[in-house]
């Protein structure tokens, strides 16, 4: 999915979340230049014509609303039975993640955000639109603290004559109303129930109902009170407990009858902390949603009915026979509608014929509805990720296998999806780093490494599996090619300094190396023609046909050596003088042979072919002096060679 174009415009970049039904995809917006959020209807969902309902459903009702506080609906399409939303991009986290953070917010920041959500549902039901899935989960707060509402995936126009979603609970079990747990009518209140959940949780950090199942939450949200938010966190206000108290009412008419009335109360307490709600009659709904299960005259009965009122100190002996009285009325009303409820959820559960379910789990789900449908049964889909089941098959069922329900009951199915998967990001002509570094972040690890000659850099990706983009589990592993670089013959780079250039040059071609540039410099050491300095170190291994460059010397500034001077005549034997031709020997004197130090001094008689060494000696300049002797024995004229550490510094002929 990375990088599909939608519509000619909008550019998938990265997934960053996803639900049951849809996953949310950040996308580039080429038209506008910005980033949105995608909303993209699940593949295995296409097939199911409710949901696909259902999500065009949520795209119609947040397309006519807008408000500050809610996620702005930019686009709808559908290509090639891909069904997307492009949406507001929001940066920032999930109230239910802040709570989870933080625990119990404080009074300022409950105050603060229920008043916006609150505000977002009045522009909501303004336009007749009701949410029904009021949650922490569905609450964006940004960076700058502002709250907004998304995912309109099961709200519904209250101006239509049922929001009874039969056979079937709509919204989230810890958060709907009562009605909605009975399948009952819905209106603006039943939202105002859930945002009183919310405010509840947001204060205490905790719901205040729980259970093992979702039919034993649903029960308790018929039955039961909830603990006062004070006994749980004690920081709560007397004020903001009653605010959450009345909104969580089980009877309609005893709440607040509009997000308008619950504002002024918000506005109220933030001006005035010990601010308590007392004896508050809202105006009563005067445009309810007809309902199944009530006529009009019903619904005016128990519009008719006076609101529970919430008394926190006595103020008179008048207020208290009032208050007595209230009491009393609203014991009677208590009881009627315990007594109503208890007949509707007996008839929830019960019929004149029960049906055994039967063992769903580890059946594909095409079997699993077949089943189902046999014994007239309804159900509803949840689809989760899960590690060792096989995809479409049921993971869990509610109720369990064994249980007898009454006919049309809906049977709650979990169905795996196999292994969560991502798609893989593309790494060619990346460093071995860089694509780790991406792997990881995108949940995978680096699975074989292999290396291969290649004309791409050395060290860079060459060939990736699986390819970019496709889907691979969470944690799985990618095999990698690393470039080696270019296929060649390598060598032993040889040590040139001191080499002479001409000497250098031939060792280069030996070696199937080319010179480089040659730079000429003047040095203190090394005679003329001399390699000082060479651009590869010797004994590094590198490929035939690398460039080396030199750098030569100009010469040096050579002793002064003075012309020898020939001592004394040595004759060959004792008391006898040689005879014409014969040798003599002549003693020389070298000098001055430097400054300071200890040089070798050695002197070569020339002769054609090569040179002879016929005098070396290691030199104390300090100890011994700048000079030296040396002794040559020959005949005729002959020509000697001085050298002086390694160099020639004088030619010299002596005529014996």
């Amino acid at each position: 999915m990375i990088g599909t174009m939608l519509g000619n415009r909008y550019e998938i970049i990265e997934k960053v979340g996803g639900g049951g039904m849809a996953m949310v995809y950040r996308a580039k917006c080429h038209l506008l230049n910005r980033n949105v959020a995608v909303k993209i209807l699940r593949d295995e969902l296409i097939s199911d014509k409710d949901l696909v309902s259902r999500f065009k459903r949520e795209s119609q009702a947040v397309a006519s609303l807008s408000h500050p506080n809610i996620v702005n609906v930019y686009d709808v399409g559908e290509v090639d039975d891909l069904y997307y939303m492009v949406m507001e991009m929001v940066e920032g986290k999930t109230l239910k993640k802040i709570i989870k953070e933080k625990g119990a917010l404080h009074q300022e920041e409950i105050a603060h955000y229920s008043k916006q959500i609150a505000q977002a549902l009045k522009h909501a039901h303004e336009n007749y639109v009701i949410h029904r899935d009021i949650k922490p989960q569905n609450i964006l707060i940004t960076e700058d603290h502002r709250a907004k509402l998304t995912d309109f995936g099961i709200a519904l126009s209250s101006s239509t004559n049922t929001l009874t979603n039969t056979g079937s609970l709509v919204g989230s079990v810890h958060y709907f109303s009562p009605e909605q747990a009975r399948g009952g009518y819905t209106d603006a209140k039943s939202d105002l129930y859930s945002l009183g959940i919310v405010m509840y949780e947001m204060a205490t950090g905790k719901l205040p109902f729980e259970g093992e199942s979702p039919i034993t939450v649903a029960l308790k949200h018929l039955q039961e009170e909830p603990e006062p938010p004070s006994n749980i966190n004690t920081t709560v206000s007397e004020g903001l407990e009653s605010i959450i108290m009345k909104l969580i009412e089980k009877d309609q008419v005893s709440r607040f009858q509009s997000a308008s009335s619950l504002i002024e109360a918000l506005n109220q307490l933030e001006t005035d902390p010990g601010y308590v709600l007392d004896d508050i009659t809202d105006e009563i709904d005067e445009n309810p949603t007809n309902v199944n299960g009530y006529s009009e005259s019903e619904g005016e009965e128990l519009r008719n009915m006076p609101v529970k009122k919430t008394t926190r100190k006595k103020k008179s002996n008048n207020k208290t026979k009032a208050v007595l009285a209230a009491g009393v009325l609203t014991a009677l009303i208590a009881a009627l509608l315990f007594t109503f409820g208890l007949f509707y959820v007996s008839n929830l559960f019960q019929s004149s014929e029960e049906i055994d379910i039967p063992d769903l789990v580890g059946m594909q789900l095409e079997d699993a509805q077949a089943a189902l449908e046999q014994l007239n049964l309804q159900h509803r889909i949840e689809y989760r990720f899960d590690v060792e089941g096989d995809e479409n098959t049921v993971l869990s069922q509610n109720p369990s296998a064994g249980m007898s329900v009454r006919e049309n009951f809906p049977v709650e199915l979990v169905i795996s999806t196999g292994q969560e998967t991502d798609e893989v990001p593309d790494l060619m002509y990346q460093s071995r780093e860089e694509a780790t570094f991406r792997l990881e972040d995108a949940g995978f690890v680096v699975g074989e490494v292999e290396r291969a000659t290649s004309e791409l850099p050395s060290g860079s990706v060459i060939s990736q599996n699986p390819r970019a983009g496709s889907a691979l589990v969470l944690g799985g592993a990618v095999d990698l090619v690393i470039s080696d670089g270019p296929e060649y013959e390598v060598v032993i780079m040889p040590n040139l300094v001191g080499s002479t250039i001409d000497s250098a040059r031939q060792t280069l071609q030996n070696l199937n190396l080319n010179i480089g540039t040659i730079r000429e410099e003047s040095s203190d050491e090394y005679v003329e023609d001399i390699v000082l300095q060479q651009s590869v170190a010797s004994g590094r291994e590198i490929p035939e046909g690398t460039n080396v460059s030199l750098t030569v010397s100009l010469g040096i500034d050579s002793p002064q050596i003075e012309e020898p001077e020939i001592i004394e005549d040595e004759p060959v034997g004792e008391g006898t003088e040689p005879e014409p031709g014969e040798p003599r020997t002549r003693t020389l004197q070298i000098g001055p042979v430097g400054t300071s130090g200890i040089v070798t001094v050695e002197l070569y008689r020339v002769e054609e072919g090569s040179d002879t060494l016929i005098f070396t000696k290691t030199h104390n300049i300090d100890e011994e002096g700048n000079t030296l002797q040396a002794s040559v024995t020959g005949t005729g004229t002959q020509s000697f060679r001085i050298v002086i550490d390694g160099d020639t510094v004088q030619r010299v002929e002596v005529n014996f």
